[in-house]
Order: C-alpha cells, then sequence, then structure tokens
C-alpha cells in the first residue's frame, strides 16, 4: 500500500517519488509506490522552493498520462527556447559579487549553465533526480537532488546559509509556487543589500501572422483545460506578486518584455503543443484538441513538416532586491 500522511491541515498527503514537469509546470509524476506516471489538475499546490506536497481532498479530475515525456521528448526539448546570453550579463551586471548562485528547479540546466558564466560556483537544485541525470555538466555547476523532506532551514543550509547567495534564479516556473514561503526563503538566502533575485518565464510565439493566427485559434480551444495557476504565464506575470526592490529588469505589475529567437521545424512546435498539460487534459477527457485534421492544417500554414522557420518566443522577466 502506498504510504499516506497528513499536513499540517489534516489533508491527506501522498508522497511523490519521481516528477517530471514541462514548461507549463505539469507533467508525468508518480505517487508512493503507483506504477505508472498520472497527470494531476491542481486545486492546491504547496510548493516552498523545492519542497512539494499535493494535498489529495483538494484535487481536480485525476488524469492518467502513458508515456508523454518519453514519446515527446526529442521534439519538446527541440523546440524549448534557450534563454540568450545577454539576459545572464544584464543579471551579473545587478549584482556587486559574483560567489554564488542559486538556479532553483534547474531541470536540465540550461539557466545553470548561463548563470555560470558570470559566477564562481551555481548550485542548480531539483526535486526530480531523473531530471538532474539529464542535467549538462559544467566546471563552476553543482546538481543538487533536493529531497521532499528537506524543510525550508535544511534547504536553505544546504544552498549556503542565510545571507550568502548574490543571484537566485527561476526559470518558467515561480508560477506554481508556494509564493509567500519561497519568497520567505528567498529573503533570507539572499545577499544583502546586493543580492538579485530573477524569474522569467515565456507565453506566446511570433512566426508570421498567418501562422500566427492559426496557432492563436488553436490555442483558444485548449483554454477550458488548462489549470488556474497559468493565469500568471498568460499575463505575462503582470498580475504576479513580487515583492522585491526594482533593479531595473521588470517589477511587479511591470515585468520587462524580451524575445526569444530560435530557428524551428513544425515538429519542433508540434511536439511543444503536444506537451501541454492542456493538450493532455482534453485528450483523456474525450477531445483531441490535436487531431490528424487540425495537425494537417497547422502543417499546411506552417508550410510543411520540414520547413524550418525563425520562432520568436515571447519573454518575460522580473528582477529585484530584498527590500530594506
Amino acid at each position: 500500500m502506498m504510504n499516506i500522511r497528513k499536513d499540517s491541515e489534516g489533508k491527506t498527503i501522498a508522497p511523490i517519488e519521481n516528477l517530471v514537469v514541462g514548461d507549463d509546470g505539469v507533467g508525468a509524476i508518480t505517487l508512493g509506490e503507483a506504477s505508472e506516471p498520472s497527470v494531476y489538475n491542481f486545486d492546491s499546490i504547496l510548493f516552498s522552493g523545492l519542497r512539494l506536497q499535493i494535498s489529495l481532498g483538494n484535487l481536480g479530475p485525476v488524469i492518467k498520462m502513458a508515456g508523454l515525456f518519453d514519446k515527446q521528448a526529442d521534439a519538446y526539448l527541440d523546440a524549448r527556447p534557450t534563454y540568450p546570453a545577454d539576459w545572464y550579463s544584464m543579471l551579473a551586471d545587478r549584482t556587486s559579487s559574483h560567489s554564488l548562485a542559486w538556479d532553483v528547479g534547474t531541470g536540465n540546466g540550461q539557466a545553470a549553465i548561463g548563470v555560470a558564466e558570470h559566477y564562481d560556483q551555481v548550485i542548480g537544485t531539483d526535486v526530480s533526480e531523473a531530471q538532474l541525470k539529464l542535467a549538462k555538466p559544467h566546471p563552476r555547476v553543482r546538481y543538487l537532488h533536493t529531497p521532499l523532506s528537506l524543510s525550508d532551514d535544511e534547504l536553505i543550509n544546504l544552498i549556503g546559509g542565510e545571507n550568502s547567495v548574490d543571484l537566485v534564479t527561476v526559470a518558467q516556473a515561480v508560477h506554481w509556487f508556494d509564493l509567500p514561503r519561497f519568497y520567505s526563503m528567498i529573503n533570507r538566502v539572499l545577499k544583502k543589500p546586493n543580492g538579485v533575485f530573477a524569474v522569467w518565464g515565456y507565453n506566446d510565439f511570433a512566426i508570421t501572422p498567418e501562422i500566427d493566427a492559426a496557432l492563436k485559434r488553436f490555442h483558444e480551444t485548449t483554454i477550458p483545460y488548462w489549470n488556474e495557476n497559468i493565469k500568471y504565464i498568460f499575463d505575462g506575470y503582470q498580475t504576479l506578486p513580487f515583492p522585491f526592490d526594482n533593479v531595473g529588469l521588470g517589477s511587479e505589475g511591470c515585468p520587462l518584455k524580451l524575445d526569444i529567437p530560435k530557428e524551428l521545424a513544425f515538429d519542433g512546435i508540434l511536439g511543444m503543443l503536444r506537451s501541454w498539460s492542456a493538450v493532455v487534459t482534453a485528450k483523456e477527457r474525450g477531445v483531441d484538441l490535436l487531431s490528424e485534421n487540425v495537425v494537417e492544417e497547422l502543417e499546411n500554414v506552417w508550410g510543411g513538416s520540414k520547413l524550418v522557420r525563425r520562432v520568436v518566443y515571447k519573454g518575460f522577466m522580473l528582477a529585484g532586491k530584498v527590500r530594506p
């Protein structure tokens, strides 16, 4: 039997043994001794840094997923944008010291490696051992698995203690966190007064007017199937609470808009669309949003499956320092 325990409010908690998260924040998870991954439509997520608990009492529909990330991994990874090098330069220019940086939810280490070009040591942490096994090695990056059992104090001590970190980064993930609790940790771990905390994400493509219109029509069909927390991504972090002092790279209510260019074939975009949790949710409810006809229409608008086009992802950033 799966080991079930209670949280501080008496709600049932299932331990998560493995977590693989896509860019929209939802992925394949294994609960306890369950033998196959599932996708959960979360009504309640307690996400303090890298400590994740799922409240079964508040779960929405439970949707089984048959190897989505295994089947779509290559196309999905091909479609993920590469964050521009000048983003990291802009952040490094805002910190007076460059000894230690922390990349939270590092995944395959893309952001951690970018940060490492400017800092002596970068710690990349993730709840998923499977993700960390795929992380790219770098002489200045140390990857740490942060088990779900870690307390906030233990996690802070693992990173380097209070007032120890010059830069904290979170790429395409902070909207899923328990923000007050996570921000409390950031306030403790950042150096004062010049440590910087930065979060960023992306939410749209710009390709050609015709393709953009077709993708917008497709996106509108997915809206009923998204989790509520995705609203922060949809509005480009404009409503994301961010109680930190402005450093000129986006502030609460006014994120900095940034473009992320990439060259992609149609298969790459299709892999990204198939990885969306809304598409998975709809399919398990009997609605195939990416039916053969829809894919054919999108491919025709694109100009064929092998045609490579310039795609510009629409990114956004918030960055700040601990308030006095």
